[in-house]
């Protein structure tokens, strides 16, 4: 499950990356402001938000409320050291569809995280993008290309999306890297270069048109069909 977690403190978002991704199998993007969230949200596809309440930039209620008022139906978890009847409607009300304080057990969250992944928020309408023979449904997210399925990893996918969604634009390694890895400490510099290198050999078969280009010293773009 791709999950992205908007989470401030350090140590903590560090713990409940680890938590996630070792312990729940989660592919997991973490933020430390709503900003950053906000953008990420709006170019790629999560199945579950995990938001603090309390964020420089844009706090987990603004946030959440302004993607709700923007149609956006995906699961949203919310993270707070409010506690109160109040504060708890307040999040509900936002838009939030579950609500976890702090501090919390590891199994609880994880537990939660599952109870949201077996609802259904998938639109109604399937958003599907097609560019150079290759199919996205990005609702589902699948891939085919001239008719044939191609499984891609949580950020395999996240990774050819922001390059689809930006189709003729070139995006640079700094842009994707902070664009997909946002907030994580301790990624490698050659990460896109990487990344791009397994989704080629997974897109591009013999006789095809190579569907990302690099650009030399910059990074890579999607013509447009």
């Amino acid at each position: 499950m791709r999950v992205l977690l908007a989470e401030d403190q350090l140590l903590l978002g560090k713990i409940i990356v680890r938590m996630l991704e070792e312990k729940g199998g989660h592919d997991v993007t973490w933020v430390t402001n709503g900003q950053e969230a906000y953008n990420l949200i709006i170019d790629c596809y999560y199945d579950v938000l995990v938001l603090d309440w309390m964020m420089p930039q844009k706090d987990g209620v603004t946030l959440c409320k302004e993607l709700r008022e923007q149609g956006y139906s995906g699961a949203i978890l919310m993270l707070t050291a409010k506690d109160t009847l109040e504060e708890r409607i307040k999040g509900l009300d936002a838009g939030a569809d579950d609500y976890l304080v702090k501090p919390f057990e590891s199994d609880e969250l994880l537990a939660r995280l599952r109870a949201l992944s077996r609802r259904n928020f998938a639109p109604i309408q399937e958003d599907i993008i097609e560019v150079n023979g290759m199919r996205m449904n990005r609702s589902k997210q699948s891939i085919t290309r001239d008719g044939e399925e191609i499984q891609l990893t949580g950020r395999e996918f996240a990774l050819l999306d922001l390059l689809v969604r930006n189709q003729g634009t070139v995006l640079t390694r700094d842009l994707i890297l902070d664009r997909i890895w946002g907030g994580e400490m301790e990624v490698a510099s050659n990460s896109v270069d990487v990344y791009i290198t397994l989704l080629r050999k997974k897109i591009d078969s013999p006789g095809q048109k190579p569907l990302i280009r690099s650009i030399r010293g910059v990074g890579y773009v999607i013509e447009k069909s």
